[in-house]
């Protein structure tokens, strides 16, 4: 399965919980993860609301705890009970945020002090919206261009123009733009989820639809409706052949040491490859062509993390066609870790099957042992459970 968020009214942590509740994610799901917090009780309430007409739901996250600012290592002592995956994923998206902040603060992260995301209903919206799209088990999730909205909002520390800074660095590499309200429509909280979640950006996916859900903000704007909306389904056969764009460069001046990160960039921006291939330019020069290969939705966002990226100042574009088999996403245990295991099909066979490398690398870090024993397990867990052709 697979989902899109719809963000043209921005988002939030609330927002995002109550499109996962309204989408037929049990509030109890959210609720049990919540509560391996270990914290003061924290409760969880479901309202049913309008925005301009449409049904949807509206979660909040209720605690009799007065607000508290906590530090990054505060965070993730909190977070460090809870189970696996939803406490790294959720490790994940605090990580950012504090980065962020640090980053706009001009400070060390482990200096940032949270105040309005260390909060406990703040605390409980990352929790709730990791554990609720764990339990969809989606394979893919993207999302629409994000509006931040536009003017000035009040926090901690004053004034603070809209979009925040932080939103600015945690959507990085993402489309957005101001939209029609001049409110905060994305919080850092949000921005952060949507970072940490989202595989790729653009327009609704091809799917067979199963499920929507609406999560309706505080606000009922005139503007727009305050609504993230999550759509849910299956992705339409893709054994037929298909259009890509095939983006080119030739670069001989970049630090090698540069290119990881500039490839996982693009990957993050919305590319469903990115490759190099080592050449000889002009006087000789060793160089590198790189290659990226991406959906014409995400063209724009790709680009601009090329540029961003790298140090072309020039691409080449040709649309190419593409042949992709349908996917499927299963897990297996290995000593209670939980492997994903990505399986390819054709005409409905499993053909091909893999291990999701880096769980197999996180589980053997806290097993204290090979990542090829890890891996030699999950195969054979796999094999055992019938995932494998």
């Amino acid at each position: 399965m697979i989902g899109w968020l719809d963000c043209a009214a921005g988002a939030s942590g609330d927002m995002l919980l109550g499109a996962l509740v309204d989408a037929g994610v049990p509030v109890d799901v959210l609720r049990s993860a919540i509560d391996g917090l270990g914290v003061e009780p924290i409760s969880l309430r479901t309202e049913p609301v309008t925005r301009h007409g449409i049904g949807a739901v509206r979660v909040h996250a209720e605690t009799a705890a007065v607000p508290a600012t906590r530090t990054w290592a505060d965070v993730r002592g909190l977070l460090a009970a809870l189970t696996t995956p939803v406490r790294d994923k959720s490790l994940d998206v605090f990580e950012r945020l504090a980065h962020a902040e640090a980053a706009v603060h001009r400070v060390a992260p482990d200096d940032v002090h949270f105040h309005e995301v260390g909060a406990l209903d703040a605390l409980a919206d990352v929790v709730g919206v990791c554990a609720g799209l764990h339990h969809l088990g989606l394979t893919r999730l993207t999302a629409s261009r994000v509006t931040l909205g536009s003017g000035m909002s009040r926090g901690e520390h004053g004034l603070i123009p809209v979009p925040g800074p932080a939103v600015l660095a945690l959507l990085t590499g993402a489309p957005v733009h101001a939209g029609p309200a001049p409110f905060e429509m994305c919080t850092p909280t949000g921005a952060a989820l949507l970072a940490a979640h989202v595989d790729a950006w653009g327009d609704l996916p091809p799917m067979t639809v199963r499920a929507v859900g609406h999560g309706a903000g505080a606000r009922d704007l005139a503007e727009v409706p305050n609504l993230v909306r999550l759509v849910l389904g299956d992705p339409a056969a893709t054994t037929a052949p298909g259009t890509a764009l095939l983006l080119a460069t030739n670069i001989d001046d970049l630090d090698p040491r540069l290119w990881p990160p500039a490839l996982a960039a693009l990957l993050a921006a919305g590319a469903s490859d990115a490759w190099l291939t080592p050449i000889v330019m002009k006087k000789g020069r060793p160089a590198h062509t790189l290659h990226v290969l991406t959906s014409p939705e995400a063209a724009g966002a790709v680009r601009a993390a090329i540029f961003a990226h790298t140090s072309t100042i020039g691409l080449r574009e040709s649309p190419v066609t593409k042949h992709a088999l349908d996917r499927k996403a299963s897990t297996v245990e290995v000593d209670g870790h939980a492997i994903g295991v990505k399986q390819a099909l054709l005409d409905g066979v499993v053909v091909n099957a893999s291990m999701e490398y880096e769980d197999v690398a996180a589980a053997a870090a806290a097993l204290g042992v090979p990542a090829k024993v890890v891996l030699a397990r999950a195969t054979a867990a796999a094999q055992q459970a019938g995932l494998m052709p």
